[in-house]
């Protein structure tokens, strides 16, 4: 397990080096950095002054070293929209957005293994062609919609629940609701499919013979089989949701988390902002990454970690 995890933690690394490279290059070949922060009006002596002042005047690789050690001191520069340093801003609004990821997943799963597996005892019955339907059209809705007719009903019509912004637990109701909605209906199609398998297999039905009721033979064999590509499903939804599938939902309802920020970073040219977002999600990502194959190996210690 120790080399499998020191494995993996040189392959993040080098997951962040290559990320830094790419943006590295990214932001110096097709864009000048000075005229993107700094406005249209600035002087030409302004803007020399500007780029002696981040360095930029210096040969590309000169730059690429200081880079990679402003890096590695998590020293992003100063945001040009907040005015303070940009890994504090990253810093005070990532818990936003991993409370609203974990709040939306942590629904999706409660609900979906029930779901899945009431809809997988009776393959084709009313309850199964509900939940699928259900799930389809789950997965059928943008987001952005979902969450303007939720603003709109719940919000705006009843009066029930504030339209956007953070502050109190109902704040995140709305957002996380709409975060749940395609999650819940992947986790329920997957739980259905792979219940359907398992109850097919003949340890299931030996078990039945041995007089074992199904509920138990669900609990104990059938739902610690599919929990490993659950895990493996989950881990994906919820680095896809911190990679940027949450910035629809966080701009539809102002939620202050990473997502929101990053849309705003691009739109006023924050480059270091937009620096320290990229590098500090990629960082959580590849810790999120190895967590997830430590957790599924504890579950299954028959996974090959390789």
């Amino acid at each position: 397990m120790l080399d499998f995890i020191l494995r993996r933690l040189l392959q993040g690394v080098l997951v962040v080096f290559g990320v830094t490279t790419a943006v590295f290059l990214a932001t110096r070949t097709f864009g000048d950095p000075v005229a993107l922060m700094l406005p249209l009006s600035a002087t030409a002596e302004q803007r020399a002054a500007f780029a002696a002042q981040l360095g930029l005047d210096q040969p590309l690789p000169t730059q690429f070293a200081r880079f990679c050690w402003d890096i590695l001191t998590l020293n992003f520069g100063d945001s040009t929209w907040q005015r303070r340093a940009a890994v504090d801003v990253v810093f005070e609004r990532l818990p936003f957005s991993l409370m609203l990821i974990s709040a939306g997943l942590g629904v999706a799963i409660i609900l979906s293994v029930p779901l899945g597996a009431i809809a997988a005892l009776r393959p084709g019955g009313v309850v199964d062609r509900l939940t699928t339907s259900v799930g389809l059209l789950g997965l059928a809705m943008p987001q952005f919609w979902v969450g303007l007719m939720a603003i709109m009903v719940f919000a705006v019509w009843l009066k029930w629940l504030p339209t956007s912004g953070a502050g109190s637990v109902w704040h995140l109701v709305l957002p996380a609701a709409t975060m749940a909605l395609a999650p819940l209906a992947r986790f329920t199609m997957m739980v259905r499919a792979n219940m359907i398998e398992e109850l097919n297999k003949p340890y299931v039905k030996t078990a039945r013979a041995k007089g074992l009721s199904l509920p138990r033979i669900l609990r104990i064999h059938t739902l610690r089989n599919i929990l490993v590509p659950f895990i493996s499903i989950a881990g994906w939804e919820f680095i896809t949701a911190l990679s940027g599938y949450t910035v629809v939902i966080e701009t539809v309802f102002a939620w202050p988390g990473l997502g929101n920020t990053a849309v705003q970073a691009i739109k006023r040219g924050d480059l270091f902002l937009m620096q320290a977002i990229v590098f500090i999600i990629a960082g959580l990502i590849v810790v999120i990454s190895i967590l997830l194959d430590i957790i599924a190996k504890s579950v299954d210690p028959r996974i090959e970690l390789n």
